[in-house]
């Protein structure tokens, strides 16, 4: 088995010890050397090759943002920035991403054993979703990794076997899932969304606080209003909810109004927030009056739950591999029979709106 190869990059010689422990504890990565600033390493970098580099954004000397972005202009190496995250520190996450970052965790803390295990998880499948990234410049073949989920869906959420969850009505959803690589295709779908579009949810793995920067920089650029979701808030067409960072969300529907539920729970599927819960709940509560669309990432987070819409008389997408940045989950969801279209990222937009044209016609 051919280890990925990791190149850590901090101020903190603590961070450094506890990334070398959380990224050591898995046999596929091997931490190869490590910086305490982007002087130094950019001098590794002459000696080392590493697959993958986790970046701190708030180091002396140079700062991440700046090295990242030469980085990008001469290595094809993919970047994970493992950071602090504050408000701020979310502003300086989407400029990452704007460079060429592939994903952004937060930094581990050791309050308690449970939260060290989940950081291990999302900080080693990250590692792993970044080196099968497609780049420019890279040659080397993805890596193949397997997925052992930590809990399925049915620890949050029953699926509701009854059937076709409720008939046509006017009242329509558009629930999305996305992980790595998700950051820039939700925004090419969002920019592409009329003001008057059916109500939009939205699971992309993120870390807390940076959703919601995450979102304030969609609600600029877009059409319609985006926002992070709040507990209890109701679904309006022109508006996309994104789940906040290390929470569940679920939709539900009282009477004729859709609304969103927030919550705690464990891992599902490696993630929280999980878009199998998404999709699982959107079956439950809006059933044919919904579209699905599963895009870009690594792992199977969201497969069997388009496969419960479709179940349940959703219209249901899966992003192609071509226009993937990794092609992990939409593959599991095309394997398993659950996406009725395979489309490239620019046509989804125009596809969802000509279906909901076609659907309140009929």
């Amino acid at each position: 088995m051919k280890q990925i190869k990791v190149l850590i990059v901090d101020d903190s010689a603590f961070v450094r010890v506890i990334l070398s422990k959380l990224l050591g504890t898995d046999p596929e990565l091997h931490v190869i050397s490590t910086a305490s600033d982007p002087i130094f390493a950019a001098s590794k970098l002459l000696k080392v090759f590493p697959d993958v580099i986790t970046l701190d954004l708030e180091m002396p000397r140079m700062n991440g943002l700046t090295f990242l972005k030469k980085l990008m202009l001469n290595y094809s190496i993919p970047v994970v920035v493992i950071s602090s995250l504050t408000e701020e520190g979310g502003e300086m996450a989407l400029k990452a991403f704007e460079y060429g970052a592939i994903d952004v965790i937060s930094k581990p803390k050791l309050a308690t054993k449970e939260f060290f295990e989940e950081s291990k998880i999302l900080i080693c499948d990250a590692v792993k979703a970044a080196a099968q990234a497609k780049l420019e410049k890279k040659t080397g073949k993805p890596l193949h990794v397997a997925i052992n989920p930590k809990f399925s869906v049915d620890h949050i959420i029953e699926l509701n076997k009854t059937g076709i969850a409720i008939k046509n009505t006017t009242d329509k959803i558009i629930a999305i899932g996305a992980s790595t690589g998700g950051t820039t295709a939700i925004e090419v779908f969002l920019k592409a969304m009329p003001p008057s579009c059916p109500g939009i949810v939205i699971v992309q793995h993120m870390p807390e606080l940076f959703t919601r920067s995450f979102a304030e920089r969609l609600n600029k650029l877009c059409r319609i209003t985006v926002k992070e979701g709040m507990d209890s808030e109701i679904i309006t067409p022109g508006k996309a909810i994104i789940a906040p960072g290390n929470q569940h969300m679920m939709v539900t529907r009282t009477g004729a109004k859709y609304s969103i539920n927030i919550s705690d729970g464990n891992l599902v599927n490696r993630h929280r927030p999980s878009a199998d819960v998404l999709f699982r709940s959107v079956a439950n509560s809006a059933g044919l009056n919904s579209v699905g669309i599963l895009m870009t990432g690594m792992g199977d987070d969201g497969a069997r739950g388009l496969l419960d819409m479709k179940n349940a008389g959703a219209f249901t997408i899966a992003q192609d591999e071509e226009s993937c940045i990794v092609f992990g989950m939409p593959k599991v969801a095309i394997n398993l029979g659950a996406a009725m279209e395979i489309l490239p990222l620019d046509k989804i937009a125009k596809r969802v709106t000509e279906h909901f044209r076609k659907t309140i016609l009929n």
